[in-house]
């Protein structure tokens, strides 16, 4: 299964870049039969990406591009502050969590500030920085190659780091969210720790506004039926929040009005 969803990440990966692939080239590439690159294609074609044809397949939907923590930073402020607020208030005294890197999470960790009797653990450096002084929080990162741009830590390093835990939440920011094709993120290695820590929580919380629903990204995460929450905001569509729920997740909505 994870050379599969590898295959087709990289097969994603040759479509935005070419605009079109051929069967027969991606046969030679990885090195298997033609009714596994027909049936990738056709799987990729089911998330509304590309378009296959007698030879190959065309793209039809650019994934899109990543923006740097200091522009997520801005976006959507308001509604990022009330699903962190809403995410802080699953935490109890005791807890042992992991905050994945980004914007949203950030959110999290600020209104985790006043909470006590915590260890958390993660991969961002502006989450680390937020909880330094954080008298009741216990920190912990992951190590690993420091990626700028997200300011995430990641690699192998940051992978096997998680091996000697297990945690009661994992609280999650993704960059797409599909209903077929599940959580997705812009960086390989981000979604290979990821989808670690997905492994080492026994909860998934999922930390998104409603922009990212029905986006898919190049790499994937997990399938959804790893998450157990979802917290977004009231733009979430009615297609989408009845959607989840039918896979047995629980959606919070929050009011970002305050």
């Amino acid at each position: 299964m994870r050379n599969t969803r590898r295959r087709r990440e990289q097969i994603l990966q040759l479509l935005v870049k070419h605009g079109e692939v051929h069967v027969a080239d991606l046969v030679d590439r990885f090195e298997v039969s033609s009714v596994t690159i027909r049936s990738d294609l056709t799987h990729i074609e089911s998330q509304g990406l590309a378009n296959r044809n007698h030879g190959g397949a065309a793209l039809v939907r650019t994934p899109p591009q990543e923006q740097d923590i200091r522009e997520k930073d801005v976006l959507n402020h308001p509604i990022k502050d009330a699903i962190g607020a809403q995410a802080a208030r699953l935490v109890k005294p005791g807890d042992n969590i992991i905050i994945d890197s980004g914007s949203t999470t950030m959110m999290l960790a600020h209104h985790l500030r006043d909470h006590q009797d915590l260890i958390v653990m993660t991969n961002g450096l502006n989450i680390a920085w937020e909880l330094a002084s954080a008298p009741g929080v216990e920190l912990r990162l992951t190590g690993g190659l420091l990626r700028k741009q997200a300011l995430s830590l990641q690699g192998t390093q940051a992978e096997a780091s998680l091996n000697s835990y297990g945690f009661d939440t994992l609280f999650l920011g993704v960059d797409g969210l599909d209903l077929q094709f599940g959580l997705t993120t812009h960086d390989e290695a981000e979604a290979n720790l990821n989808h670690r820590m997905v492994e080492r929580a026994r909860r998934v919380v999922v930390l998104t506004d409603a922009s990212k629903f029905g986006r898919v990204s190049l790499h994937r995460i997990a399938l959804l039926d790893q998450v157990h929450t979802v917290i977004t905001d009231a733009g979430i569509s009615s297609e989408y929040n009845e959607g989840l729920q039918r896979l047995g997740i629980e959606v919070i909505v929050v009011d970002s009005r305050g």
